[in-house]
């Protein structure tokens, strides 16, 4: 089939034309496969001061702020956090929102796009899916902080205790402990299957204890034909099975919400209102990801190009739009036809004391993407791209901490009407996870490679330019 790209143009400057698309393309820039497995494995092997200093930095936060405040926590009671009547949910349950907000990106950017068979994915998909591990990882915190006595986690797991009893479920910890668990094994096992090839590949470029440790991962892969046959066969297995585990996971998390009588949660939107603000904030953070592998690893430039800023751009405008119609859609038929109680909920969003919250979100999420990314020079530009993923996910926060807390501070009732204020342990193991999913990050970053150098080279294979009347087109090569 022929890829939608201009034709270039015959003529004197045709090789010209040419030199510049295999420039701004990589799948038309192939490089011999030996220097591109040498490049990926001398970025894993750059281990300089600055390395050092950053997860050295990020680790101290986790063992302080996270750990440290969390054992504080524990040690004391939740009398330590901010969480009075009416608020009993706060910024734990929001951190929770978000990090599975975030785990959203890996699945899309990989399984949906895999399945479209979207070229631009191939440099960037190990970098999305290791977004989906590590966001789970700190997602999966908050129910066992969130529960104050954490040694009872126990209660959550659907299994007979030692009293013969299943634990209750109609509680949304046990929902969200199945859909949690089910998520991260999957998404797990999605991201070891295509790891397997680039393991091999440093086994074979490795010594001593690294290279048994690759070489046991790897699990005794040789590249055969029928190696990588079996291979694309269950990664298009996974990559189908994975989709519908992904909107459940976040559709769990919304039920956590609308099943409940609570003015604000109510609501039959809320299930695809989450999935797409999942996937907003979870594409925009890969944009913010991307930007700083590009520019704090070497010889990414070569792997990860303006293109592909070009292409997740669009996918962020687009999610933004979605994002918009679904938070309208459940915003004016509340205003329309809501009752009192519901007005007295949104009259706290739009003119309460924190209704700078509410306009920042929304400048955040609609206005800023709608006003910059319909410009290709933008898009183009991966700091100008982390920028914007940066805001959108602090408008993304923005929308959690205000479902959870803003509801929940304007009840039925005027006279069981409260206030949140998060404490300094909130915001410290907050911070913490942040720290966490930033430290696992940049640790994996020399542990494995972050390109999926295999997948790379069968996309370069795939596309070639050829004649067509009097045009030369990028075609694309369909590979049993």
């Amino acid at each position: 089939m022929t890829a939608n790209i201009p034709a270039i143009p015959l003529g004197d400057a045709h090789h010209d034309a040419e030199a510049e698309y295999r420039e701004e393309h990589l799948m038309l820039d192939p490089r011999p496969r030996e220097e591109m497995n040498n490049m990926v494995l001398e970025s894993m092997r750059d281990k300089s001061l600055s390395f050092w200093v950053t997860a050295g930095v990020l680790g101290m936060l986790v063992a302080v702020a996270l750990f440290g405040a969390w054992g504080y926590m524990i040690a004391n009671g939740m009398g330590v956090t901010g969480i009075r009547r009416p608020v009993f949910w706060g910024v734990f349950i929001a951190n929770f929102v978000f990090w599975i907000g975030i785990s959203h990106a890996g699945t899309f950017v990989s399984a949906i796009l895999r399945v479209f068979k979207a070229e631009f994915r191939r440099p960037f998909t190990r970098a999305a899916e290791l977004m989906t591990t590590f966001g789970l990882a700190a997602a999966g915190l908050y129910p066992l902080i969130h529960l104050g006595r954490t040694w009872r986690f126990y209660w959550m797991i659907p299994y007979p205790n030692q009293r013969w009893l299943w634990p209750n479920f109609h509680s949304p910890l046990v929902w969200d402990m199945i859909a949690i668990t089910t998520y991260l094994l999957s998404s797990t096992m999605y991201l070891y299957l295509p790891l397997i090839p680039d393991l091999a590949m440093a086994r074979d470029h490795s010594e001593g204890w690294a290279k048994k440790i690759y070489g046991w991962l790897a699990m005794g892969w040789r590249g055969t034909e029928a190696e990588f046959r079996h291979l694309n066969t269950a990664i298009n297995i996974f990559a189908f099975a994975i989709i519908p585990v992904m909107f459940s996971v976040h559709t769990i998390v919304a039920w956590d919400f609308a099943v409940s009588k609570v003015v604000g949660w109510h609501s039959t939107v809320f299930g695809p209102y989450f999935v797409t603000g999942a996937i907003l904030s979870g594409v925009s953070a890969v944009t913010m990801v991307l930007a700083l592998i590009r520019g704090t690893m070497k010889n990414m430039k070569y792997f990860i190009r303006p293109e592909h800023f070009d292409a997740l751009g669009k996918l962020v405008l687009i999610f933004s739009m979605s994002w918009g119609y679904f938070f309208f859609n459940d915003f004016n038929l509340e205003w329309y036809g809501g009752e009192a109680a519901g007005h007295a909920v949104m009259e706290y969003h739009t003119k309460g004391p924190l209704a700078w919250i509410w306009y920042g979100m929304l400048i955040a999420n609609l206005i800023i993407p709608w006003a910059t990314l319909w410009n290709k020079n933008v898009r183009r530009n991966p700091w100008a791209m982390f920028v914007i993923g940066f805001i959108i996910n602090l408008g993304m926060y923005a929308e959690r901490y205000m479902i959870v807390t803003f509801v929940l501070s304007r009840g039925r009732m005027p006279f069981d009407w409260g206030w949140y204020k998060p404490s300094l342990v909130e915001l410290a193991i907050s911070l913490g996870s942040i720290a966490l999913f930033l430290f696992l990050y940049v640790v994996a970053s020399r542990l494995i490679p972050l390109v999926p150098v295999w997948e790379v080279q069968e996309g370069q294979l795939a596309h070639t330019l050829r004649k067509i009347g009097r045009a030369t087109v990028i075609s694309v090569s369909e590979l049993e």
